[in-house]
């Protein structure tokens, strides 16, 4: 029988209606939940229900279970209503009465530690100031040595960022945290240039060069800690991948502002860009065969001591695709990314309550038949989104004379901002999928690209490509088309 749980608490959520404290699964559990954010250390708490497909095991669910050491805990009940704030308290997180004890016993050992060898430190620290001072003045009157007005080297941001010095594995994952904050700290913001659920997309401005800079609101710090988290996965970084520079949350008054600053591309998104301009085969071929090298990119394993986990985006659209100047595209917007660790076998799922574009979600999710148990399945579900955005680029080919208006994918068979209901309806139901264009068929090429989006948005995510076979195929039409990109 259904189940009817309590819906309500500080910390938002998108799965109860607003104004409406109640929620009805047909199987599933009640839960409370507390968490405490990890930079501004505010306590929400939050209840609600869990349908089936999150409690794994069934009968003695991960999610319900309690977690040493951690900042959230959730206490499940199968009653109706039994997670009413009259009925079930908030779960309390870990005590640190114990761990305060502990450290003032360490902190006795430590002192006594200290004070017996305070002398020698001491000696050393004067002996170390007064050697470094003689260089110092040494240096100054040597006219080979350049001063030092900053942490960071005098260079450009590329330059810095393939600087393995500065870079933290070589393999362009990120910076040190170090370089972050000076970074972050000498950027002049400019004007705004996007916005979104998220905040707001700045250009800034350092040593002369734009950087694109990310304003989170303070509500989606786990948002902006995710993103910042993925980007700098190790050996991510990639010519199709947005080129993530630095993290930083910068208290401004009565908030803090959470910072992301990444390469600025002046073309914008790629929903933006084919809205202004249409494209010649050539053209059309770069921009598809480099979304499909970044998905690549992501969805592969690299094994290895510094290897990549395997990746999938779980929000790819046009709206989170950038175009570079030279025509390629960068996948943006990792912050629903999930990856996998092959080791352990465990899918690494983003904890916050985002979830993607309706209008671009595979059959699968929408009908909830979604295998979260089997990475696989994510992958899958980003090759169909990868399907439409090749079928909005196609649209804009100029081929033969084609000059078509710029549309989303199913603009004709759903509203403007369509709900998950509506969305299924069309996908699943009625298993409709964007049309062919009424002159692709005599030109070879966009038959090729037809027969590849089709195979890309199968209703079984089993027959689907992957996207390293999406990406061969392209260059291989690229080859014959005589159209390869140098």
């Amino acid at each position: 029988s259904a189940l009817t749980c309590y819906c309500g608490g500080s910390r938002e959520n998108p799965y109860c209606e607003r104004n409406v404290f109640n929620c009805t699964v047909p199987e599933g559990v009640c839960y409370a939940m507390t968490e405490v954010l990890p930079i501004s250390k505010n306590i929400l708490t939050q209840r609600g229900c869990f349908r089936k497909n999150r409690l794994v095991p069934y009968n003695r669910p991960f999610v319900c279970e309690p977690v040493n050491k951690s900042n959230h805990q959730v206490i499940c009940c199968k009653t109706d209503f039994c997670n009413h704030p009259e009925a079930m308290e908030a779960p309390t997180l870990p005590t640190t009465t114990a761990s305060i004890q502990t450290n003032q016993d360490q902190l006795s050992t430590t002192l006594i530690v200290l004070l017996s060898v305070g002398g020698f430190l001491l000696m050393a620290m004067l002996v170390l100031v007064a050697v470094f001072y003689k260089k110092q003045h040494s240096k100054r009157n040597d006219p080979l040595v350049e001063s030092q007005n900053s942490s960071l080297p005098d260079t450009n941001m590329q330059d810095l960022l393939d600087d393995k010095d500065f870079s933290t594995t070589g393999s362009g994952s990120g910076l040190p945290l170090l370089v972050h904050r000076t970074i972050a700290r000498q950027i002049q913001l400019q004007e705004v240039i996007g916005k979104g659920r998220y905040g707001e997309v700045f250009r800034g401005k350092w040593r002369g060069e734009d950087v694109a800079v990310k304003k989170f609101v303070t509500r989606d710090e786990r948002s902006w800690a995710r993103e910042a988290e993925i980007y700098q996965t190790i050996m991510l970084r990639h010519e199709n991948i947005l080129g993530f520079i630095a993290a930083d949350n910068k208290d401004v008054g009565t908030w803090t502002e959470l910072w992301l600053i990444s390469e600025y591309h002046e073309n914008g998104s790629l929903f933006d860009y084919l809205g202004e301009t249409r494209v010649d085969v050539g053209a059309m071929l770069k921009l598809c065969s480099s979304i499909a090298s970044g998905l690549a990119h992501l969805h592969n394993e690299i094994v290895g001591t510094l290897g990549k986990p395997p990746i999938a985006h779980c929000d790819l659209k046009s709206k989170n695709i950038l175009v570079k100047k030279n025509g390629e595209c960068a996948i943006a917007d990792l912050g629903l990314a999930v990856r996998h660790d092959s080791s352990t076998d465990t899918i690494d799922i983003p904890p916050n309550n985002r979830v993607g574009t309706k209008r671009y979600m595979a059959p699968e999710i929408l009908d909830d038949t979604l295998n979260m148990l089997h990475f696989d399945s994510f992958k899958r579900a980003d090759i169909y989104s990868l399907g439409l955005v090749l079928w909005e680029i196609g649209r804009r080919c100029s081929i033969g004379g084609q000059n078509l208006d710029y549309q989303l994918p199913y603009y004709n068979m759903v509203p403007d901002d369509p709900t998950i209901e509506q969305m299924r309806v069309v996908v699943c139901e009625k298993m409709f999928r964007p049309q062919k264009e009424a002159t692709w068929h005599k030109y070879d090429t966009m038959e090729r690209m037809w027969k590849l989006m089709n195979e890309c948005w199968y209703e079984s995510g089993c027959a689907r490509l992957t996207a390293l076979r999406v990406k061969k195929t392209i260059a291989k039409i690229e080859d014959e088309e005589g159209v390869k990109n140098i």
